[in-house]
């Protein structure tokens, strides 16, 4: 039989009965000979709450204390989960990332995963157990807690797949599979039943909640079959899945019949900050760029244009709408150094993409993306493409418009 990791986020774990669902779910998987590891998240809205209680103590918790209160919600859900599943006859045995030794880097909030001592796991599964491991958290070398950033219990489930050698990596959430449009916007989106690690990742990067970019390029990395589900769809009582249950996230050579675009995404997590009259310098984007590289503030987009300034030019960027404040006042802060006029920032912005592995063998893509946009009025105001994507910004007002017009011109509703 398989060895099989599977992941349960908040939400199928926010509340007794369905981690008694859980449990029972995992049961049935066990009763059939598989080995089972199971990943938790914290319940759903717990992290949020003791993030908010460090708050009321410290406006700007330190690091290092933030993650040893955070970690705490998993802890709960270990244990439970554990208890559940003793209730039904299991043998079942928890641990903390600290427990199982998830050696991380000393990035408190935003560790990454250096090794994993699978030991105890494999001991305690070929012992009969059910292995039950908190997500998103670990320890670095110091043997301080660490967490991994938000959604890195998908990180956790996909690194101890790669480190056990497991058959696959079941990530178990609210929606049934990844579709070709978030469905909330376009109702004829369709579930599609495999996607490539290249298109999954382009996809998470650009607005898809479904999987965490970084579990991703991991699974990527290491070759692990991950398994998108519902677990609110039931097996049958031999533990069977629905016919084409999920979406299946593997090597782009197993998929047999490639698309030319499998998805549109869709992000407001945007801004755009535009450097006004800068100087014409060779050395001036460069100097703009170190310095929010060392202050770790992500780029994305990059446009620049002629100013109205003989000798200047206007150089407009987007990051991430967390970060458009301290990418802005690291700008305003070294505006003489620098050598620009003025500064401006709009976060009423969106990103909009459609990605596909065809795109890199079929003429155009661009043509088809630009004519539908232009139908519908919409204009964009920065672009940036890689071999399998292409992402436009625009207007935040006309960005659920423009998914749903991207969409119905790439042919990707439901039949």
């Amino acid at each position: 039989m398989a060895l099989i990791v599977q992941k349960y986020g908040g939400t199928s774990v926010a509340n007794p009965e369905r981690i008694r669902n859980v449990a029972r779910r995992v049961a049935r998987f066990r009763a059939l000979g598989h080995q089972v590891v199971v990943v938790v998240s914290a319940m759903s809205g717990e992290t949020n709450k003791l993030i908010a209680l460090a708050k009321e103590i410290m406006p700007d918790p330190d690091p290092r204390e933030l993650d040893v209160l955070v970690s705490t919600g998993e802890q709960v859900t270990i244990a439970l989960l554990s208890l559940a599943l003793m209730d039904l006859g299991v043998k079942a045995k928890s641990y903390t990332g600290a427990q199982v030794r998830i050696l991380t880097d000393g990035a408190h909030t935003k560790a990454r995963i250096l090794q994993i001592d699978e030991d105890n796991i494999r001991r305690d599964l070929n012992a009969g157990h059910v292995v039950v491991v908190a997500g998103f958290q670990g320890v670095d070398e110091a043997g301080d807690i660490t967490t991994l950033g938000r959604g890195g219990s998908d990180t956790t489930g996909v690194a101890l797949a790669a480190a056990l050698k497991a058959d696959e990596c079941q990530i178990y959430t609210d929606v049934d599979g990844v579709y070709t449009t978030d469905p909330r916007i376009e109702s004829r989106a369709r579930r599609l039943e495999k996607v490539s690690y290249e298109e999954m990742l382009e996809m998470a990067s650009l607005g898809a909640k479904v999987l965490q970019t970084r579990s991703v390029e991991l699974a990527m990395a290491k070759q692990v079959p991950v398994r998108v589900l519902s677990s609110f769809i039931e097996p049958d009582e031999n533990g069977v899945l629905p016919a084409k249950s999920g979406t299946l996230i593997c090597d782009e050579e197993e998929i047999v019949e490639k698309r030319i675009v499998s998805g549109v995404t869709m992000s407001r997590d945007e801004a755009r900050i535009t450097l006004l009259g800068l100087s014409d310098r060779v050395e001036a984007p460069a100097d703009v760029f170190t310095r929010l590289a060392e202050a770790n503030v992500n780029v994305d987009m990059i446009v620049q244009s002629q100013a109205r300034t003989e000798g200047a030019v206007n150089l407009t960027f987007t990051t991430g709408r967390r970060d458009a404040p301290r990418a802005a006042e690291l700008m305003r802060a070294a505006q003489a150094e620098i050598g620009f006029e003025e500064i401006r920032v709009d976060e009423d912005v969106a990103k909009v993409s459609v990605v596909g592995v065809g795109m890199r063998s079929h003429a155009g893509v661009a043509q088809t993306m630009f004519r539908a946009l232009a139908d519908k009025g919409v204009k964009f105001q920065a672009i940036s493409t890689s071999e399998i994507k292409i992402s436009v910004l625009i207007d935040a007002a006309y960005a659920e418009l423009a998914v749903r017009a991207l969409h119905s011109a790439y042919g990707l509703e439901a039949v």
